[in-house]
């Protein structure tokens, strides 16, 4: 394994929910991003450690730790705290929250360095456990509820199997622009990915 380099450790915490019943749905589109990063860096498996699902290793000289927390989407923020007491460790530019978003088209891709939860329960719960707004953060569209479905209801259902295609087919992309987020940063990242 490459030796890694000074640094804080990266991580990248993905938004789902713990279960079968979930994994097909729209609200563990993070998690899917991380199976496809842990694939594509050879960080082998995710193990259990405290409220989290986590693969470590090394990716360009940088340790880097794949985080699902298991604390369901509502409290996802519980799984972070143990990262911000790491010697090093800096919110602004350590940590990439990664989560579905209702407000972006079906395959949309929006790094932003700040900003607010957007009604997002997941970011609320992040947002709170951090204490602050400045962390950075992936958000890919899963597209609108359709007028009179619950958003709850249409969060944790499947895609349809264009949209879930769709989605399958970015999984490349969003791994390599999570590679340029640890290299190069969150500005670098929204420079070349968002669309």
């Amino acid at each position: 394994m490459a030796e890694a380099d000074d640094g804080a450790v990266k991580v990248v915490c993905g938004l789902g929910n713990p279960g079968p019943e979930y994994e097909a749905t729209r609200h563990n589109l993070g998690w899917w991003v991380l199976d496809r990063i842990a694939a594509d860096w050879q960080l082998g498996a995710f193990r259990r450690i405290g409220d989290a699902s986590i693969a470590a290793g090394v990716f360009a000289g940088h340790e880097v730790r794949l985080v699902k927390p298991l604390t369901y989407v509502n409290r996802s923020g519980e799984a972070l705290v143990p990262f911000l007491a790491a010697e090093g460790f800096v919110v602004q530019n350590d940590l990439l929250v990664i989560v579905d978003d209702v407000a972006l088209d079906v395959g949309r891709v929006r790094f932003r360095a700040s900003g607010s939860s957007g009604g997002h329960n997941g970011l609320k719960s992040v947002e709170a456990a951090l204490g602050t707004r400045e962390y950075a953060r992936l958000r890919i569209g899963v597209g609108a509820p359709p007028p009179g479905v619950d958003l709850a209801d249409y969060v944790l259902s499947a895609f349809p199997p264009e949209d879930e295609e769709r989605i399958v087919q970015l999984l490349p992309e969003l791994s390599e622009a999570v590679g340029v987020w640890v290299r190069d940063g969150v500005e670098e990242a929204a420079r070349r990915y968002n669309r």
